[in-house]
């Protein structure tokens, strides 16, 4: 499969000299976790018959392909690229063994679309352990912890410092005053994106999760 992406010329991209300084002379991750009302995708994915985990990972899909800074990455020459469209990678957990299979359901824009294939992927994948095969290169790392609502989570990728991809991670969501509420952790280089980026992706992830009615589709 063939996957496309347009190279970045540094020293005429309006980031290049800050990217530079984030890789080659400090390299920074920033981690920032909000927590988010998430009643109204719990409510319409309950009414349509659709599991919340892959409704989930589609609404932060949809943000993190809405903004280029979430898209970077390496080029087969090792130059900084950019990909027309990123995909998630997510750990399905498997209770009877305590393990996981990390799986990627290529990006839809379209919910119903990216949801089916996402249980398709799952049931193909289902006696598998740990990295499924055929992986590809333009992705972005999603998690989930069902079990605890955290106050902040943290993901170090121990590589040279040079992981642009971001790492989005959720916890439990739970009521409270008649609401859901959740916390969503984002991980991210410094050399791609500031804190206003970071700020920028829980507002409109906040958004489209309040945009969806709690009713039948």
């Amino acid at each position: 499969m063939e996957y496309h992406f347009t190279k970045i010329d540094l020293n005429r991209w309006s980031r290049g000299k800050l990217f530079c300084t984030y890789i080659d002379h400090m390299r920074i991750v920033m981690s920032l976790t909000v927590e988010l009302d998430v009643t109204h995708l719990l409510e319409f994915s309950k009414a349509n018959g659709l599991k919340f985990y892959p409704c989930m990972i589609w609404a932060v899909s949809k943000i993190i392909n809405a903004h280029d800074e979430f898209k970077y990455g390496w080029g087969p020459d090792g130059g900084l690229i950019r990909w027309d469209f990123v995909s998630p990678s997510y750990a399905d957990f498997h209770k009877e063994d305590e393990s996981f299979t990390k799986l990627v359901t290529g990006y839809s824009p379209d919910l119903l679309d990216f949801h089916a294939r996402f249980l398709a992927d799952r049931k193909s994948y289902r006696d598998c352990r740990g990295f499924a095969e055929r992986q590809p290169p333009n992705f972005f790392d999603v998690s989930c912890l069902p079990w605890v609502r955290y106050q902040h989570f943290d993901v170090h990728v121990f590589d040279e410092g040079t992981f642009l991809a971001p790492v989005v991670t959720w916890g439990k969501y739970t009521p409270e005053h008649g609401r859901y509420q959740m916390p969503v952790s984002m991980n991210i280089h410094h050399a791609v994106a500031d804190g206003f980026h970071l700020s920028r992706f829980f507002i409109e992830l906040q958004e489209l999760v309040q945009a969806f009615p709690g009713a039948q589709i």
